[in-house]
């Protein structure tokens, strides 16, 4: 029953968006479903902590009642004391979720400090249960209507569309990176260029001339949001006067600076003299930051061994059975620094695989650097179905005890390949490479191998603890789907 009234909302949640697709009307929406939600889930709280803590319903304190009535009211205003409403956050998750803890968090230490300073006796049990699961709750269910938005926004709805604005180069680069990852929700409609470029379209993309037709091209294609890229003709004053055109409109300005890669959590605004400088702190591969995630990798690493035991000796012994020793397969890897160890896996090919490999050249599909070959002859048939549920990856977990690899991190690479690499590709060995990746999560063997260092490098400079835990999560998926698993 509560499974059915779960999709009959989001049905109807997805019809009202559906009607109001081609406007800014459905972010209206989807934060009125969000303030329900929300609300929901602090009510389910404070009930579960009314059941918890107190056995006699007949009995139950009128205070209690009065404040488990009010917890949605505290909670939403919490939350959007937090930002948590913020339509620019809509669909972000790290910064999404985090406004939702910070909303518990405070809401906890309010009530604490007001209980205090009243001296009222607040049964602590009540608190314990109803705020943190309140939290909680509304973290799945933020979750749950993100992945909703996302879905949606790979299928062209539920998107503010966008007016490029700046030099052809910087705006077809544009174009590309946001129409590779859709579900953030940007979608470029049409394009402005400077320094006299004559185009009719570019990337796809239709061009409507200069800087100075940007609000007649917001109007022909009812745009929303104008996003400007780096470009020598668009001067810190031509920019204000464009701001200062937009205000009329209420349409949203973004400015997309040339350093790329670089998450929130990195770039800080300091404002110096009038000027909004752009400060970008180094990233930490030092510190107690990593001793934590060294700590972490160890400690899950022998957990998963212990669990997977069973899974391990089942493995082993198929192989063993039916393609013959050795079950293991080694090789040399280049893990941090440039630092050479051996790689741990199931093996599954044949045993003279390395031999073979010269005649295969002319069925490379791989890209740049890496050797990849569908339907490989040289796999065996228990290979092939360890490699469709990527389960000959998990001996490296023995490396990640070595302390050779961690759970998350660049692709462990071959000292062939690390031979080939440019100073910029390089920077992928400043860390110690990982059982999975941003790579894992986002195509594998599919991946073009530009595409693949780019998101290694994306990893390194914007690691951090929250990250893992985020691949680490969208690991499974990738897995079950198999994609570019072969």
């Amino acid at each position: 029953m509560g499974d059915t009234a779960v999709e009959m909302r989001q049905g109807n949640w997805t019809a009202s968006l559906l009607e109001e697709r081609g406007s800014s009307a459905w972010i209206t929406s989807y934060l009125r479903i969000t303030v329900a939600a929300d609300g929901i889930c602090a009510l389910a709280a404070g009930v579960m902590a009314l059941v918890g803590r107190f056995s006699h319903w007949v009995s139950l304190p009128q205070g209690y009642l009065i404040f488990t009535a009010l917890l949605p009211l505290l909670w939403c205003a919490s939350v959007a004391l937090m930002r948590g409403y913020d339509a620019r956050f809509i669909g972000t998750g790290p910064d999404e979720f985090r406004k939702i803890v910070n909303a518990g968090v405070s809401l906890i230490a309010a009530v604490a400090i007001v209980s205090f300073a009243t001296k009222s006796d607040v049964a602590r049990g009540y608190v314990v249960i109803a705020l943190p699961c309140a939290t909680l709750f509304d973290l799945f269910a933020r979750y749950g209507l993100r992945k909703n938005l996302h879905r949606r926004r790979r299928r062209g709805a539920c998107t503010q569309r966008v007016v490029a604005v700046g030099d052809a180069a910087g705006v077809a680069h544009l174009i590309g990176e946001l129409g590779r990852e859709k579900y953030h929700g940007l979608s470029v409609v049409g394009a402005c260029l400077t320094g006299g470029t004559m185009l009719a379209e570019i990337a796809g993309v239709p061009v409507r001339r200069g800087v100075g037709h940007v609000p007649a091209a917001i109007a022909e294609f009812q745009a929303d949001t104008v996003a400007v890229v780096a470009s020598r003709e668009l001067t810190g004053l031509r920019l204000r006067e464009l701001a200062w055109e937009l205000e009329a409109t209420d349409t949203d300005l973004c400015v997309a600076p040339a350093l790329l890669d670089v998450a929130g959590p990195r770039t800080t605004i300091r404002p110096v003299a009038g000027l909004p400088l752009l400060h970008v702190e180094h990233p930490d591969f030092s510190g107690v930051r990593w001793v934590i995630k060294g700590l972490f990798d160890k400690l899950a690493a022998i957990s998963a061994l212990l669990v997977l035991a069973p899974l391990l000796v089942g493995i082993a012994l198929a192989i063993a059975v039916r393609e013959g020793r050795p079950v293991l397969f080694r090789q040399a890897r280049v893990g941090k620094d440039g630092q050479y160890f051996n790689v741990y896996k199931f093996r599954t090919m044949v045993v003279d695989a390395e031999e073979k490999k010269a005649s295969l050249a002319s069925q490379n599909h791989g890209n740049g650097l890496l050797f990849k070959v569908r339907n490989d002859p040289r796999v065996t048939r228990t290979g092939a179905w360890l490699r469709r549920w990527s389960l000959d990856e998990l001996p490296q977990l023995l490396n990640v005890l070595k302390g050779d690899m961690s759970l998350v991190g660049p692709r462990p690479p071959l000292p062939d390949e690390v031979a080939h690499y440019t100073d910029y590709v390089r920077r992928r060995l400043v860390v110690k490479p990982g059982i999975t990746g941003l790579w894992q999560v986002s195509g594998r063997s599919d991946l073009p191998w530009d595409e693949a260092v780019r998101l290694d490098l994306r990893y390194v400079e914007n690691w951090s603890l929250i990250l893992d835990l985020q691949i680490l999560w969208k690991s499974w998926p990738a897995v079950f789907h198999g994609s570019g698993a072969y």
